[in-house]
């Protein structure tokens, strides 16, 4: 059974690795091809969606490296589309512009992929934003191409989860009265700190989210909490939108950001720590620096 794989820098070179059940040791793509005899491929987008993970999956493996020697990256770096909902957690309270219920479908933006950084990489703000929030978030990786997809076998598209905290500049968005740009800034998408394969996920709409700033909570809230499911969500993109191998879809965050608590909350400042994390899933650490 494949549950965490994670993307990693070895020895200054790229490459991927399962990671034990308890998040602490590792294999990488070359101890798994000597331990297995397989020869898989170099990049992790392919050893999940090409069917190698299940190949691998009959075989015993042994977790003999420390993580912590391994330096981790974002799970998917091959993806077309970031897709992130919004308004689609029941303990918010911003529905006003849907007459005070929640959408009955998913409201979203779209997030470069050059947002994505890894689980511990710096978010990297530029002094001009004035209103730097956090948004800890679901995130769901779409293993193979759908269109129109029911409801009921939509999970079968899902290659596995991770965690997201989609940065969000407040200013920017109010200034342009939509959020490509205000989440679309380099860094503004940390996520990790693996990938999650379904197996281990029995439902993903029963996962305590908690997000930290300095180690005070912030958020803490669950994803049963979601307006729209998982199957909802990605049956109607897929009537929209064809989902390709690699897509990401982030589910949306609830109530406790520096939007929702402004009145006596700052917004993240030089050197804050935000950590996100979701039960089963991990938590990814991340400093916030303001740059030039």
């Amino acid at each position: 059974m494949l549950t965490k794989i994670a993307r990693v820098v070895n020895e200054g070179k790229e490459t991927y690795a399962l990671v034990s059940p308890d998040g602490m040791m590792a294999a990488t793509r070359a101890e798994l091809e000597k331990q297995s005899g397989l020869k898989l491929p170099a990049s992790l987008e392919d050893f999940v969606f090409a069917g190698h993970a299940q190949k691998l999956a009959s075989h015993r493996i042994s977790f003999k490296r420390d993580l912590a020697s391994l330096s981790l990256l974002q799970p998917i770096a091959r993806t077309f589309k970031i897709i992130c909902l919004s308004f689609n957690y029941s303990d918010q309270a911003s529905w006003v512009r849907f007459g005070k219920s929640p959408p009955k479908d998913p409201v979203v933006s779209l997030k470069p992929r050059t947002s994505l950084c890894g689980p511990y990489s710096d978010i990297a703000c530029p002094r001009f934003v004035t209103q730097l929030d956090y948004e800890g978030e679901l995130a769901l990786v779409i293993g193979k191409e759908c269109r129109k997809v029911p409801e009921a076998a939509a999970a079968g598209y899902v290659a596995g989860y991770f965690v997201i905290n989609d940065v969000s500049a407040r200013d920017i968005q109010f200034i342009d009265k939509q959020y490509t740009r205000a989440k679309g800034f380099d860094t503004f998408g940390p996520c990790g700190p693996w990938l999650t394969t379904p197996d281990e996920i029995s439902d993903p709409c029963n996962l305590r989210l908690t997000t930290r700033v300095n180690g005070e909570l912030r958020q803490d809230s669950s994803t049963s909490n979601l307006v729209l499911k998982i199957g909802r969500i990605i049956s109607s993109l897929s009537r929209v939108m064809t989902l390709e191998p690699g897509d990401i879809i982030s589910t949306g965050t609830p109530s406790g950001t520096v939007l929702s608590l402004s009145s006596h909350v700052k917004y993240l400042q030089h050197g804050d720590v935000v950590e996100v994390e979701i039960e089963k899933l991990g938590k990814i650490r991340n400093r916030v620096v303001f740059t030039d």
